[in-house]
């Protein structure tokens, strides 16, 4: 397999987001919890108070991992804007595209403290021609232990984001 260099990456400013919400259905979705992991490993996870119906699908896989400690959604808001900083890293999703609109429903369009322009690892995989649908074993092909990365969990899938991002562009662990 070949990797990609770091010194291709245009930044390296960047977190590393997952997301689990209530439903795809983004007129009703809410954040239910987010994992915030930076480049050199520093990492927030929070959870939502989220009181609304949830798909059968977070009912089954999402809500059974949630803790009780829930947070508002602007507490939530002023602990990433922490986190993040001035800085307006970029994003970096697996599939970002329910992540990024649940991230902006939270915020608001323009109030986001990320880069407005979020990174989809998925195409970046698709565009090196790998199989975006084969993510799991592509990790697993670069050395990753997946079973370390309990799915559907907001903070182990951004982790898992992290070092599958790390070692395929071959970033030291201490960046």
């Amino acid at each position: 397999m070949e990797h990609i260099p770091p010194e291709r990456l245009f930044s390296k400013n960047l977190v590393f987001v997952d997301t689990e919400f209530s439903t795809l259905d983004p007129y009703k979705g809410e954040i239910l919890s987010i994992g915030l992991i930076k480049l050199n490993g520093e990492e927030l996870y929070l959870e939502l108070e989220h009181d609304g119906e949830v798909s059968d699908f977070v009912e089954k896989h999402v809500l059974p991992k949630l803790s009780k400690n829930k947070v508002s959604r602007e507490e939530a808001k002023k602990k990433i804007r922490e986190f993040v900083g001035d800085e307006e890293p970029y994003m970096v999703g697996l599939i970002n595209q329910f992540d990024t609109l649940y991230f902006y429903k939270l915020f608001g369009v323009g109030e986001q403290p990320l880069h407005w322009v979020p990174i989809d690892f998925a195409s970046i995989l698709f565009a090196e021609g790998y199989n975006p649908e084969k993510y799991l074993k592509f990790a697993k092909s670069l050395g990753v232990n997946t079973n370390r990365y309990p799915p559907h969990h907001a903070l182990y899938d951004a982790r898992l984001l992290r070092e599958v991002f790390m070692k395929f562009f071959k970033i030291n662990q201490e960046s």
